[in-house]
């Protein structure tokens, strides 16, 4: 399902850049004034207007909600359980172990070994 979702989600997206990229500008209606031509368009002066600035409101709005729809699925993901999840419970305590003793430690620094401390 999210697969489907996102495939939708990036073709809404192409659409929706490819629209924005073939209205004018506002600008656009002063050249018109000066005769450059460029009123003159498939759906009419005025039809392309209305036709692809209404399509991009709907692309627009189904991008919107497909992406909040995608960011609630991305939070439901089913996490990895935790190793410490996994870990049996430990029932015993654990017995003593035996006591190693520290090596002897020499009061008397040694000769040319450097001085280091005792811990």
């Amino acid at each position: 399902m999210t697969t489907i979702l996102l495939i939708l989600d990036v073709v809404v997206a192409l659409t929706l850049i490819a629209l924005i990229l073939l209205q004018h500008g506002k600008g656009a209606d002063v050249g018109a004034a000066f005769g450059s031509g460029a009123s003159q368009t498939v759906f009419g002066s005025q039809g392309s207007a209305n036709f692809l600035t209404r399509t991009t409101a709907v692309l627009a709005t189904l991008f919107f909600v497909i992406s909040l729809t995608l960011a609630a699925n991305s939070g439901k993901a089913r996490q990895a359980p935790s190793v410490t999840d996994s870990a049996p419970a430990v029932t015993e305590p654990a017995s003593e172990l035996p006591a190693i003793p520290a090596p002897p430690v020499d009061s008397a620094p040694r000769q040319g070994a450097p001085d280091v401390p005792n811990p």
